[in-house]
């Protein structure tokens, strides 16, 4: 099974020449990014999952119900949120959209297993670093989901083969061909693939002034838009089963 997933978050680069990008513009962008990782899953009718980061959610009911509406699931990033304003989202969006949020994605800021189950949550997606050098690391950890204090805890995907970490950043960084043979070869080893990718990754940072690293620039925007729709067309091709997050645990 490929568990698709997108974090939507707004752009958090410095700019280039003093140029000012208000954060009403960063989130404009993020939504125009994800308006366009839409439209690519709409022609290979895949569904997905989003994670939209805390601290955005309510400014962005619009997308919101639109991403509902085409089917895909609705859950949260968080990166620097506390446990009420996480619990304060959770309420606003499924006001919104009259649907449970079941599923909470972390990185730096992790709340406690406990307390997220309290909140109503059902699973946990925890993520590391994606920096230059992290790909080349062998990594050795298990991949399985586990049960915590009632809570589903999805790690990320790594490789057997390879050893490399099905982030954000390998997806952007490795020809299209050498990741199709990774997913390939891994769902011969394990249940799932979990690919995750962000909405900052589909900015045409030569329209925005953003100063952002070499390695960050390449294969972004519209080249991201067409690895993604080759991603697609090549799981369709061959056949291979995605899910939402929460339809594969629940």
């Amino acid at each position: 099974m490929i568990l698709l997933t997108f974090n939507i978050v707004t752009i958090e680069a410095e700019t280039k020449n003093g140029i000012q990008v208000s954060g009403e513009e960063r989130l404009k962008i993020s939504e125009g990014n994800t308006k366009a990782i839409l439209r690519i899953l709409e022609v290979h009718d895949v569904k997905a999952s989003f994670f939209v980061e805390v601290s955005i959610a309510a400014k962005l009911p619009a997308l919101l119900k639109s991403i509902a509406y085409k089917g895909h699931e609705i859950a949260f990033y968080n990166d620097h949120s506390t446990l009420q304003e996480v619990e304060e989202a959770k309420k606003y969006v499924q006001d919104l959209l009259e649907k449970q949020v079941k599923g909470i994605r972390q990185k730096d800021c992790r709340l406690p297993a406990e307390s997220l189950k309290m909140l109503g949550f059902g699973y946990i997606s925890n993520i590391d670093h994606a920096e230059i050098l992290f790909p080349l690391k062998r990594l050795k950890r298990e991949t399985g989901i586990r049960e915590t204090d009632g809570m589903s805890i999805v790690p990320e995907s790594i490789s057997p083969y390879s050893q490399l970490p099905y982030n954000d950043f390998v997806f952007q960084l490795l020809p299209m061909k050498y990741y199709q043979n990774m997913v390939f070869e891994t769902l011969k080893n394990d249940e799932f693939v979990l690919i995750y990718l962000n909405s900052w990754q589909f900015t045409d940072f030569d329209k925005h002034s953003f100063r952002v690293p070499f390695h960050r620039r390449m294969n972004s925007g519209k080249k991201m838009e067409d690895k993604l729709d080759a991603l697609l067309t090549w799981i369709n091709g061959k056949e291979l089963a995605t899910s939402r997050m929460k339809d594969y645990l629940f």
